[in-house]
């Protein structure tokens, strides 16, 4: 094993717990946000057939995939986005508040949990489970400004400090190579869709298409027009009800929405902490056999 993969695994393995972070079952949660007696409780508690859970790793295209299947099981009408915030279409069963066992069917979730905190009937093929994945060096960017601007999040040091917190999971929902790599080893347990973000920026009319498969929504082409419309970024970042905008900043500039883009990291990474970043990937995802778009780019 490479030294930068020895220098991951080894810190990786030290505390995380202080008084912004709590451990759960070797997570990390944003301890003013999460409890222990729900994560508890949410392992336990029973699913439909017709739940449908989108699962992402922070930063990964959470708002985005709220939007587009609030959108799809509307129909594609509008009023279902601008009416109602998207934490309350589409809420994260992992926050106390989301009444997750009184929600009438369907109910439509969002998850950053991990593979092994999910409730455990998710794990008997009951409800669907959509995984999104985007590039980690993007989500290491968006989630440093995520983390700079939101008041909710502890401020980082600078980037670089940030940068090796990040490959060191030292973060909320800790290591994005676990999480992805847990959630695809175990995919045969679910009823399961993998997408990744930059295939629906690169397609998204197919990306959509082939959700309401998923799911068995069966939209005409006048309701998916509505759909792609109402789900473009520069729409859902000037909708308060997308881009949650009761949510306290420490900036006039902070926003859950910034850019929405594919690559930005270039403009962030170094050219040393790149092939870093790359040669932790390889040995890190070296036995996963998923192809990743964004090698091509």
């Amino acid at each position: 094993m490479g030294s930068d993969a020895n220098r991951f695994l080894n810190r990786a393995r030290m505390s995380t717990t202080n008084d912004y972070y709590f451990q759960y079952k070797g997570c990390n949660f944003v301890s003013t946000i999460y409890t222990k007696e729900h994560l508890e409780q949410l392992e336990h508690f029973q699913i439909h057939d017709t739940d449908v859970f989108i699962v992402t790793y922070p930063k990964s295209g959470t708002i985005w995939m709220q939007q587009i299947i609030s959108l799809i099981y509307s129909d594609g009408d509008p009023t279902a986005v601008q009416s109602k915030p998207a934490y309350e279409r589409v809420p994260w069963i992992e926050v106390p508040s989301s009444n997750f066992p009184a929600r009438p069917s369907p109910r439509l979730n969002v998850t950053h949990l991990p593979y092994h905190l999910v409730p455990k009937a998710l794990k008997e093929k009951k409800g669907k489970i959509i995984y999104v994945a985007r590039n980690p060096k993007d989500v290491l960017v968006s989630s440093y400004y995520f983390h700079m601007h939101l008041a909710l999040y502890e401020s980082p040091k600078d980037f670089p400090d940030f940068f090796e917190k990040f490959i060191d999971g030292r973060v909320e929902f800790s290591c994005w190579f676990d999480h992805i790599r847990e959630w695809y080893a175990h995919k045969d347990e679910f009823n399961f869709l993998f997408l990744t973000y930059e295939e629906m920026k690169k397609g998204l009319r197919a990306s959509v298409q082939k959700i309401c498969n998923f799911v068995g929504r069966e939209l005409d082409d006048e309701k998916l027009d509505s759909v792609m419309e109402h789900c473009r970024f520069d729409i859902m970042k000037k909708n308060p009800m997308a881009n949650y905008e009761g949510i306290p900043k420490k900036s006039s500039d902070g926003a859950f929405l910034r850019k929405g883009t594919i690559g930005d990291w270039k403009s962030h990474f170094t050219v040393a902490q790149s092939e870093m970043f790359d040669r932790i990937f390889q040995e890190r995802m070296k036995d996963v056999p998923l192809e990743f778009i964004w090698d091509k780019e």
